[in-house]
């Protein structure tokens, strides 16, 4: 009998190091990556650029089923594709982060994204990233970490991010935005974020990134027998 294909789940909010931690993980193991975000990122944005209602369930599903995207990870980077159109930094705008809190509360998109984020699965293995990887898509996974850290340091992270990229934005703003994205996301009535019962739950406040990293490699290791 064929072993499953190992996953590393890694959930939690926005701005707790997730992507950072996976993929340092993906390169570590030579595994494939998803970013479950930047598919409901892509779908917010396709979305708004064909005029969609946020609150437009069916069209929304309709977008989610047909929806062209395709991941690039030659090189360091992931970069992300929509119709063949890089949206890598498209996507990573505060207000596309917004949208895609909102249709990702929807029952029915989620349903249908949920056998396509499933199909990243391929070997060697695969690291999975998102808010509902561990508790939701891949509930069997052998590893499942839950990043999470203060709503105010995640607000730092995230407005030195974007004054990095040249944006000019204001802390109380995105604090309030990253607060009210928290609020939709744990609250939702379908897959909302909480860790899954069999994770470890890391307090990334205080960590640097290596420190993240060193702890869920000790852990992965055990649980991997690795």
């Amino acid at each position: 009998m064929n072993k499953p294909v190992p996953i590393i789940a890694v959930d939690g909010p926005s701005g707790v190091g997730k992507g950072t931690l996976c993929q340092a993980l993906a390169n570590h193991f030579k595994w494939h990556l998803l970013d479950s975000g930047a598919i409901y990122r892509v779908l917010a944005l396709s979305a708004i650029k064909q005029d969609v209602a946020l609150e437009d369930e069916s069209q929304l599903v309709q977008l989610a089923l047909n929806l062209p995207l395709t991941f690039n990870t030659d090189g360091c980077e992931v970069k992300v594709l929509l119709n063949h159109v890089d949206v890598t930094k498209d996507i990573r705008t505060e207000q596309i982060g917004g949208a895609a809190s909102k249709v990702a509360a929807i029952n029915t998109v989620r349903a249908a994204l949920l056998q396509r984020q499933r199909d990243f699965r391929q070997a060697p293995g695969l690291i999975a990233d998102g808010r509902d990887m561990g508790s939701v898509v891949f509930s069997d996974a052998p590893v499942k970490i839950f990043l999470d850290a203060s709503a105010h340091s995640r607000a730092e992270r995230r407005m030195k991010q974007l004054q990095d990229n040249q944006n000019h934005v204001k802390f109380a703003q995105i604090l309030q935005e990253i607060t009210e994205r928290d609020l939709r996301d744990r609250n939702r009535t379908v897959a909302p974020l909480k860790p899954a019962i069999d994770a470890l739950i890391i307090d990334t406040t205080s960590l640097s990134i290596q420190d993240v990293f060193n702890q869920s490699i000790k852990y992965i290791n055990e649980k991997l027998a690795l």
